[in-house]
């Protein structure tokens, strides 16, 4: 690509004291000019914002306000975004070593059309061990039965905000997932087999209500038939219930389909 590259690193929080600084430390490590680091916080009761100060050298942006949630958050981000790319990094994922510098170069050699890059992302348990890996390439139709690529793991151009919106904050979960939809087969994508983040497992994403987002989602954006989107409604429960079952015995099962 021939455009000058700079990415946009945006994370939000609210009352994320417990892991908020090893993500900052795994961000402003990999700083140069071409990164900028943006925290929206949501007005966290906890230290956090004691622990972003702490930083605020290596912070571009940071403010804390009330906001309604984590795409609210997201969309401040990036109307303060300076960068032609731009990522989401969880309060509590952290990247790892020379992530940021193999992105530049990756960006470098992607056809300028492209709009998304995914990448792969490192799953862990509550004590630290490693589950899974996450992300595989961007396919239409499979996308509109799940979220096939890691978002956290994953750099947004410019271009597909302009192109189709900004995050819609009627979604509290999977308002990633319903931004991507709105393409539906014309997203220009690009899958890099690079693991770059590591994600906790759980929180709001792993959840009965966000696999109701997800149907409302793949019905109203995605245009799916509603038929078909049922029946995977329940294939998701399944899944998580399988998965949530086999923990109870030390194992970890996932289904990738």
């Amino acid at each position: 690509m021939n455009e000058d590259i700079k990415i946009s690193v945006i994370t939000a929080v609210y009352n994320g004291a417990t892991f908020i600084e090893d993500s900052i430390k795994s961000i402003i490590s990999q700083k140069t000019d071409q990164i900028e680091y943006i925290i929206i916080d949501g007005g966290s009761k906890d230290n956090t914002m004691e622990i972003v100060k702490k930083y605020s050298d290596e912070i571009d942006y940071f403010i804390s306000e009330p906001d309604k949630g984590i795409y609210d958050a997201w969309n401040k981000g990036i109307k303060q975004a300076k960068g032609n790319w731009m990522m989401f990094v969880g309060c509590d994922d952290f990247l790892v070593p020379n992530a940021l510098e193999e992105y530049l170069k990756f960006i470098k050699e992607v056809n300028s059309e492209v709009e998304y890059i995914s990448f792969r992302r490192q799953m862990i348990d509550k004590d630290d061990r490693k589950i899974r890996l996450i992300g595989w390439k961007w396919e239409w139709p499979l996308f509109l039965k799940y979220m096939t690529v890691a978002h956290s793991a994953s750099l947004h151009s410019k271009r597909l905000f302009e192109k189709y919106g900004v995050f819609d904050i009627n979604y509290k979960i999977v308002g990633d997932y319903e931004l991507l939809l709105r393409a539906r087969g014309d997203l220009k994508a690009v899958f890099i087999d690079f693991v770059s983040i590591v994600m906790r497992e759980g929180g709001a994403s792993d959840s009965n209500r966000a696999i109701k987002e997800q149907y409302q989602a793949v019905i109203t954006t995605g245009g799916g038939n509603k038929l078909s989107a049922r029946a995977n409604f329940y294939y998701i429960h399944a899944k998580r219930f399988a998965k949530n079952f086999s923990r109870k015995f030390g194992l970890n099962v996932y289904i990738k389909k």
